[in-house]
Order: structure tokens, then C-alpha cells, then sequence
């Protein structure tokens, strides 16, 4: 059972960027970043495969968050610039068996406890 730890979460005025991190215990395929605010349904963020080269994101952060990942370190980024009041929101870790997913929160096996990111404006 692999383990992922999210951290980088905290409080930002709005027009800030913070990075946050999502560590595994161990191997993981694609992976993907969820978040949700009180209220909603959990939302898709963003996904990266495997190797890295496929990357795709949800509508509301394209052209401000980036997903990277360095498998060496067994580690993902979501890197978030311009963030916005309406970004504030538990952000989620989450990782599948597969190299390549989806934006389906059910296509993810693993998941992370969370970490929380406000937006102050």
C-alpha cells in the first residue's frame, strides 16, 4: 500500500504562489492533484503521467498551476501562481496504478490526508 503526504499547504494573499509537495512511500504511476472547498464536490486539479510527458489540467487553473514530479525522490508538485480567493481548498495528492489516468477521482487508488490552502484577498 503506498502512502502520500502532502505538504506546502497554508495561508496567501491573493496573487501569491506557493508549491505544494505530495511524497510516496513508494512507486506510483500516474498521479494527480484534487482539491476541495466546503461545500463542493471534490474537484480535479491536475494529472501527470508517469514518465512526466502527458500532462493535463482542470479548467479553472489552467495557465496558473503546474504539475511536476521527480520520481527519483518518489515526489509530485503542484506549483500555483495568480491563486486566486476562489482557489481556497483542501488539496489532494492522489495516485494510480496506471501510467497514464484521468480527471475521474475514481480512476486514483492512493491518496493523501490532505492539505489546506487559503487564499486571502
Amino acid at each position: 500500500q503506498v502512502q502520500l503526504v502532502e505538504s506546502g499547504g497554508g495561508l496567501v494573499q491573493a496573487g501569491g504562489s506557493l508549491r505544494l509537495s505530495c511524497a510516496a512511500s513508494g512507486r506510483t504511476y500516474a498521479m494527480g492533484w484534487f482539491r476541495q472547498a466546503p461545500g463542493k464536490e471534490r474537484e480535479f486539479v491536475a494529472h501527470i503521467s508517469w514518465g512526466g510527458s502527458i500532462t493535463y489540467y482542470g479548467d479553472a487553473v489552467k495557465g496558473r498551476f503546474t504539475i511536476s514530479r521527480d520520481n527519483a525522490k518518489n515526489t509530485v508538485y503542484l506549483h500555483m501562481n495568480s491563486l486566486k480567493p476562489e482557489d481556497t481548498a483542501v488539496y489532494y495528492c492522489a495516485g494510480s496504478k496506471n501510467y497514464i489516468s484521468d480527471s475521474s477521482e475514481f480512476s486514483y487508488n492512493y491518496w493523501g490526508q490532505g492539505t489546506q490552502v487559503t487564499v486571502s484577498s
